[in-house]
């Protein structure tokens, strides 16, 4: 089918993800897939019938009871009672989208053949995929560590039928969604309970979600940039590749040589300057900017590791016939980049808002902030307020999670990664820097204004040929509560691809 995704042991890139995603695509277990969820399956069931030792999460309680034998007869229980006991989610619920990816991601490692599930369980999650049917998740509860436990809980109990799914526009509990579809609740067998708590989906999920937003936020930063050293009549010089050959850092000379593309054909960067220099937020946005596109690369690179591996545990090898239990549940991989990731965003905002100040400034020709009569009109005064204020809560939220943890289990789980904390941090840092850059281009729009009738290239003309349809420009004061929301959407409307 045209329109679907194959889960396979083929490596699942983001730029695959975002186009499934964006692209609606049902998804669908491959053969082999389901060959190895089948066999690992198989070959647990012969492993519980000839041996009575206690292997752990499958026939021994969990966390610091580990060391607790259950009864054959009682293994079905023990995994149910996991997922009921563990959903202890609580907070904000986490958005849809990353639901949707939540489950994939689920569904992805699962399908990998080492963590002893049913494949009836496994096309089940399938079915709530393809059907939106998303279960009701909260984003506090996770330590990252032992995997997102609290969370992923959340994401397994419409598959017993029981807590909450959002599902055509209402949140309904899960067994009326059942009942509709004819579905009976997943009996859950040795392990699985298990398997489908233990796993670093929501950290993963709210990564990738994030990416793909800082991809497209990181490029918005270039452009608006532009913009702003148009309107405040800045120099070319700085991007000159010259300089950037002899400090060669990959997203410093990719951030220059589009402010060259950007700027080309422009009158306004062309004609002549009285100042000899601009100051740091205009003159060092490729190294300012470059570096957070090298971060963004780096984590891109972590989360591809990480969506393409298997993270329960135990996991179950049938070549080897050993059943090991071990730690790829531990979200610090995870943790650190995502850390990392909202600094590098926060710092997108932090030189975006300097950008915003030198622009009200009164500077260079500028009308004090950016509108006739000043004094009468307050004009721009009181968006660089919002922008400097969500710059600073950016700041708060970079501090990083990772550096912290908390013993949970009796001691047994003795370090944790705190990379959901991370996960919720960064989503927030990628939101504000929306904000933020929708601020700078309300007021570099303006600002480029009073440079008429000089033009600016091609490109930055119908950039804001197009912003000008949603957001007209300030002739004297009005609430720009609505233009600081219209500028977020207009940005939010456009579609910017991954890069490889």
């Amino acid at each position: 089918m045209e329109n679907t995704h194959y889960i396979s042991s083929e490596v699942l890139s983001l730029e695959q993800l975002a186009e499934i995603i964006s692209q609606n695509k049902s998804l669908a277990l491959s053969e082999e897939a389901k060959v190895n969820i089948q066999k690992c399956r198989d070959y647990l069931d012969k492993k519980m019938a000839s041996n009575d030792k206690p292997i752990y999460g499958i026939n021994t309680g969990f966390g610091s009871l580990c060391n607790v034998k259950i009864s054959n007869e009682n293994l079905s229980q023990l995994q149910e009672n996991l997922v009921k006991s563990h959903a202890c989610g609580t907070g904000d619920e986490v958005p849809a989208e990353i639901v949707k990816i939540m489950l994939l991601l689920k569904i992805q490692s699962l399908s990998y053949g080492h963590s002893g599930v049913q494949l009836i369980t496994v096309e089940r999650l399938v079915d709530f995929y393809n059907n939106d049917i998303l279960p009701v998740i909260y984003t506090q509860g996770s330590l990252g560590a032992s995997g997102d436990l609290a969370p992923l809980a959340h994401l397994s109990l419409p598959l017993l039928g029981e807590g909450e799914v959002n599902f055509e526009g209402s949140k309904v509990h899960s067994s009326q969604v059942l009942k509709k579809f004819n579905w009976e609740p997943i009996v859950l067998q040795s392990k699985e309970g298990l398997a489908l708590l233990n796993g670093t989906q929501f950290m993963s999920s709210y990564g990738c979600y994030i990416l793909m937003k800082a991809a497209k936020y990181s490029y918005f930063a270039d452009v608006i940039g532009a913009v702003s050293l148009e309107g405040f009549d800045g120099r070319i010089e700085p991007f000159n590749e010259l300089i950037h050959m002899v400090r060669p850092h990959k997203g410093q000379i990719v951030t220059a040589r589009r402010m060259n593309e950007l700027l080309e054909g422009s009158q306004i960067i062309a004609q002549h300057k009285e100042h000899v220099q601009d100051p740091y937020a205009f003159r060092c946005m490729p190294q300012v900017h470059g570096a957070s596109k090298d971060t963004i690369d780096y984590v891109k690179k972590v989360f591809k590791t990480e969506i393409n591996s298997v993270t329960d545990n135990p996991n179950i090898f049938i070549e080897e016939d050993v059943i090991i239990s071990g730690g790829n549940f531990h979200g610090q991989p995870l943790a650190l980049t995502l850390d990392f990731l909202a600094i590098a965003l926060a710092e997108l905002g932090s030189i975006s808002e300097r950008r915003t100040y030198q622009l009200i400034s009164g500077l260079r020709g500028l009308p004090a902030f950016l509108v006739d009569n000043p004094g009468l009109n307050s004009g721009f005064m009181i968006p660089q307020y919002t922008a400097a204020s969500i710059a600073s809560q950016n700041k708060q939220l970079a501090t990083p999670a990772s550096v912290d943890s908390i013993v949970s289990s009796n001691g047994q789980e003795d370090h944790v990664s705190m990379g959901a904390n991370a996960a919720t941090k960064c989503l927030k840092v990628m939101e504000n820097l929306e904000r933020i850059l929708a601020i700078e281009l309300m007021n570099a729009s303006q600002a480029i204004s009073f440079r008429k009738p000089l033009q600016s290239s091609e490109f930055i003309e119908s950039f804001l040929k197009s912003y000008r349809e949603d957001v007209p420009l300030v002739k004297e004061d009005r609430i720009l509560h609505y233009d600081i929301e219209n500028s977020v959407a207009f940005l939010n409307s456009f579609m910017v691809e991954l890069e490889d």
